[in-house]
């Protein structure tokens, strides 16, 4: 869900993620692949420049894990997103590997604490062959095919493992 979609979500946001949860009820799976954090030179970024790439990635999604939980069904999954700079250096990434490396430690700790059977795990691809303007920040980096990512995420979603990062480069 996003802002411009029905139901509409914000993620900077807490009340609105607990209003989508209340509108939408019990769920078999979560899946947030969203998140915003500023892409500058590591000597450009301020402190106010992580502060808001980690509410904007970071935080945003342990709000849907927070708030998401008691409505998912006993069994079922929460999948969180990173991408390729939580294992490799491109240019103006450091804020987003920040963000990217919470997240994927929070998973792998806060997996094993999952009430009723729930699976949390981590999606982690690298640039997208359809989202060609992203294609000049990741140099060298052969874009994944929707496809590909797409059973990224179904791995993560319908597999059985839990606090795993699932990374397609």
């Amino acid at each position: 869900m996003g802002r411009s979609t029905d139901p509409s979500v914000d993620l900077d946001d807490p009340a609105s993620i607990e209003r989508l949860f209340q509108q939408t009820g019990e769920v078999d799976a979560i899946i947030c692949a969203a998140g915003h954090v500023p892409f500058k030179p590591v000597t450009q970024l301020t402190r106010e420049d992580y502060v808001s790439g980690f509410h904007g990635k970071a935080l945003a999604q342990l709000d849907v894990v927070r708030l998401g939980l008691p409505h998912v069904r006993d069994g079922g999954s929460i999948t969180l997103t990173t991408g390729v700079t939580a294992r490799a250096a491109i240019p103006t990434g450091s804020a987003a590997a920040m963000a990217s490396g919470a997240i994927e430690s929070f998973v792998m700790a806060a997996a094993g604490e999952m009430p009723r059977g729930i699976r949390l795990n981590v999606a982690s691809p690298t640039v997208l062959a359809s989202a060609t303007h992203f294609h000049d920040a990741f140099p060298g980096f052969p874009p994944a095919s929707d496809e590909a990512v797409g059973n990224l995420y179904r791995r993560a979603v319908e597999g059985i493992e839990t606090g795993q990062t699932f990374v397609l480069d």
